[in-house]
């Protein structure tokens, strides 16, 4: 059952992650003037390997506290992503007649993010097992 404390756990690591998803997205989209949401698409690549790091190596390393997977991988990750605005962003490019933009953009983010997972898990696997 859910208590008081996992609920701020989340609570927190959704706030830290949503503000750290802004400020990415706002400073990786400065650095060009395309229709083309970078910004989002970045954020959403480091969370999918923030995710799949955290997870494995909550998973190999044993013993990890479930209140530390609430905080990282549900809070913080949780808040971290976007999936609403990668719709949002689809949906406007669909709607601008941006549609080559919007393909790559679909493609990439659904690629990129399984790959970025797999890094992140990949990465944490090295690590643990010290090699």
């Amino acid at each position: 059952m859910w208590g008081v404390k996992e609920i701020i756990l989340v609570f927190a690591g959704g706030g830290i992650g949503s503000v750290a998803r802004y400020l990415l997205s706002r400073w990786v989209s400065s650095w060009h003037q395309h229709p083309f949401p970078l910004g989002t698409l970045v954020v959403n690549i480091v969370a999918c390997v923030v995710l799949g790091a955290s997870l494995e190596y909550m998973a190999l390393r044993g013993g990890v506290s479930q209140h530390a997977r609430l905080l990282l991988a549900v809070g913080f990750c949780g808040g971290f992503s976007t999936f609403s605005t990668f719709s949002h962003e689809s949906i406007a490019l669909y709607q601008q007649g941006n549609y080559i933009t919007l393909a790559m953009y679909i493609v990439m983010s659904v690629a990129l993010c399984m790959a970025a997972v797999w890094l992140g898990s990949w990465a944490a696997g090295r690590f643990v097992s010290g090699g």
